[in-house]
């Protein structure tokens, strides 16, 4: 009854102050006397209002305070909320402010004087627009001095005004059984050896066996060391398990088999790589298996020598610093090109696309399987919105008489025409979003990829046939090789092979990347087909302004923490920004001590990233933080949303990150 005294004694006292300032401003107009009394009266008359509003806010401030003292002494609310709750329970207002707690909510914050007034010092998670959003009751997880608990929010209406409960539950004791259940799940994992025949013939015959056995032995000790067990399926392939736990472990040390593996080294000019293909989340071991063959296609997929780790909802990646071992048998393109012919074959309708923003890889493999399907007196079409303005030169000499008039389609028009007997074949890209037309890859029945560049979280998953290699310079290359094992009677036309051909040079920045024996044996054969070396450098040379544009970006670069040089190209004046921005990347890679280069331009409201590296930093991962991706040492990114300078410090900030992690 104590409090329920002081909250009347306090309003009264407050009320009655207000009341005897005013009757006694009522008894000064009545008795006194004198002209100088109006002026005396108006300036006592505002001190009294002032008085009345200080009154006013400090009470409504603080009302629900009161009411809630109030309302706890009397006795049906204290029958209601005991003080003999064991659970902590409290009342506080829509500020968090804490008004009234029981004794068990005392004994936990009596040494903690804020949080005994404010739930936000106790529970930082939950702010003041979390309490005013409940309409009824919420849960929300917090932690307190060590311990976990569920706190409780109820929203009560209370003396004509809202007061809110809350009541913690410790759930310390739970959430440690729940992390001890997660961490004794079992993880599935595939390990495979990315390079085993090159390295194996890469030392002599004799020590073969022991280059092997070496290996196996670091897998066999890197798995018993987290109490797993693990399985040789095949010379180069192993399966294992381990627990949850575990795989944390190895995560945070960003799986250091993968660079201790390298290190055997018994007289192999090729040290082995290794992928890793992890699956979890599942309760069924099954599906876990499933999940860690998918990681694996993907590690596989951007190049190996990396682990990829995939639950149902979620794929992270490890490690990806070798460079792509490029593969000297052709069995592999043998064996798909046959695949396309077959599919081809059945078909009576060919939609060639590529990504979006054409350039000359894409245009020159998609004109090659247009030269294929056209070979099989399949109809083809090449589908065309936005294309680099350097390609446009190489685009308008495709005209009638010699090619169809109707050899390019719109989106739409492809749309309308698309039926259950058509293919739809999508080159130099694996991103769905970013191809001429996601809308067909929805629509189509029959889906063909080829491409070159590494693999994402984001692929076409309903591919009949795919094609995906990322050692290939370019997707030109790619389409070369199965233009020769399509059938030994089609040929290219000179100009095609000059398309095919420039796309190529482009790719490889005239031979002087990602290039390998097989991008010059399918150079070697657009030759013989009629592509002009001469021909296609003319066409190429650059615009007076672009070159410039090209020269102030390189003069303007800014070098960032040492080794990475940060610059932007004015797409003012020139025709291609783009292209002007990918030529300023590779050349600011002519810097001594620089390991990647990023430039940046504005383009269509779209920024535009090139970002270019020698061997050293891995691009590719640095532009899928940005959403975007690519190769290891050639990759790019697009950002819809504010300034240059804006994704320059994105750039930054991600450039930090993994300097800070290891990563790069």
């Amino acid at each position: 009854m104590k409090n329920k005294k002081n909250t009347k004694a306090l309003l009264v006292k407050n009320i009655s102050y207000s009341l005897i300032v005013l009757v006694f401003l009522l008894v000064i107009l009545l008795v006194a006397p004198g002209k100088g009394c109006g002026a005396i009266i108006f300036l006592l008359a505002l001190l009294a209002i002032a008085y009345i509003a200080i009154w006013y806010i400090r009470l409504s401030k603080n009302m629900s305070n009161y009411m809630v003292e109030y309302s706890m002494a009397s006795e049906n609310t204290q029958n209601i909320f005991s003080q003999d709750l064991d659970i902590p329970y409290a009342l506080m207002d829509k500020k968090g402010i804490i008004a009234w707690r029981n004794r068990a909510f005392n004994g936990l914050v009596q040494k903690d004087r804020l949080s005994k007034k404010d739930i936000h010092a106790m529970f930082e998670n939950i702010t003041p627009s979390d309490i005013e959003n409940i309409s009824d009751k919420a849960d929300f997880h917090g932690e307190y001095q060590g311990k976990k608990y569920r706190i409780r929010i109820t929203r009560l209406y209370i003396e004509e005004s809202f007061v809110y409960t809350v009541c913690l539950f410790d759930e310390t004791d739970l959430v440690e059984l729940r992390i001890q259940k997660e961490n004794s799940k079992f993880v599935v994992g595939l390990m495979y050896m990315d390079n085993y025949d090159e390295a194996m013939e890469s030392v002599e015959e004799v020590r073969r066996s022991l280059l092997e056995a070496l290996i196996d032995r670091k897998i066999n000790q890197y798995i018993n060391g987290f109490n797993g067990i693990v399985k040789k399926l095949e010379k180069d392939k192993f399966f294992f398990i381990i627990k949850k736990e575990d795989l944390d472990s190895a995560i945070s040390v960003r799986f250091d088999i993968l660079e201790d593996v390298k290190t055997v080294n018994i007289g192999n000019e090729m040290g082995i790589t290794l992928s890793i293909g992890i699956g979890y989340g599942s309760e069924n071991l099954a599906r876990n298996y499933e999940l860690a063959r998918m990681a694996m296609d993907m590690a596989l997929g951007r190049g190996g020598d990396q682990a990829v780790v995939k639950t149902e909802d979620d794929i992270r990646y490890f490690g990806g610093k070798a460079q792509t071992v490029e593969k000297q048998t052709r069995v592999k393109a043998r064996v798909k090109a046959h695949a396309f012919r077959e599919l081809l074959e059945n078909k009576d309708k060919v939609i060639i696309m590529g990504h979006k923003m054409l350039d000359m890889d894409a245009f020159g493999a998609a004109i090659g399987i247009w030269r294929i399907a056209t070979h099989l007196n399949k109809k083809a079409y090449i589908l065309r919105s936005d294309v680099n303005p350097s390609v446009k030169p190489m685009i308008e000499k495709f005209k009638a008489p010699e090619y169809p008039e109707d050899l390019f389609m719109s989106e739409e028009k492809a749309l309308n025409s698309l039926t259950n007997d058509s293919l739809v074949v999508v080159v130099d890209v694996n991103r769905p979003s970013i191809t001429e037309g996601p809308s067909l890859l929805k629509k189509a029945k029959n889906i063909v990829v080829l491409d070159h560049h590494r693999q994402s979280s984001e692929i076409i998953t309903n591919a009949t046939l795919s094609y995906v290699e990322t050692f290939a310079s370019s997707a030109c290359e790619m389409v070369s090789e199965i233009v020769q094992y399509i059938s030994d009677d089609i040929k290219l036309k000179t100009l095609e092979a000059d398309a095919m051909y420039a796309g190529i040079v482009i790719d490889t920045q005239n031979f002087n990347v990602q290039t390998g024996v097989r991008t010059f044996e399918a150079a070697a054969f657009l030759k013989r087909s009629g592509a002009d070396v001469t021909r296609v450098r003319k066409m190429f040379r650059e615009d007076a302004t672009d070159y410039l544009a090209k020269a102030e970006a390189i003069h303007n670069a800014e070098i960032f923490e040492n080794y990475y040089a940060i610059s932007e190209c004015d797409s003012a004046n020139t025709a291609s920004p783009t292209l002007v921005c990918a030529q300023a990347a590779n050349d600011l890679l002519n810097i001594k001590g620089i390991k990647a280069s990023f430039v940046l331009t504005l383009y269509n409201d779209v920024i535009y990233i090139s970002a270019r590296s020698m061997d050293e930093v891995n691009v590719q991962t640095i532009m899928e933080k940005l959403g975007g991706g690519g190769h290891r040492s050639v990759a790019g990114a697009q950002i819809k949303e504010g300034s240059i300078e804006d994704a320059k410090n994105l750039v930054k900030k991600v450039l930090k990150e993994l300097i800070e992690r290891g990563e790069i």
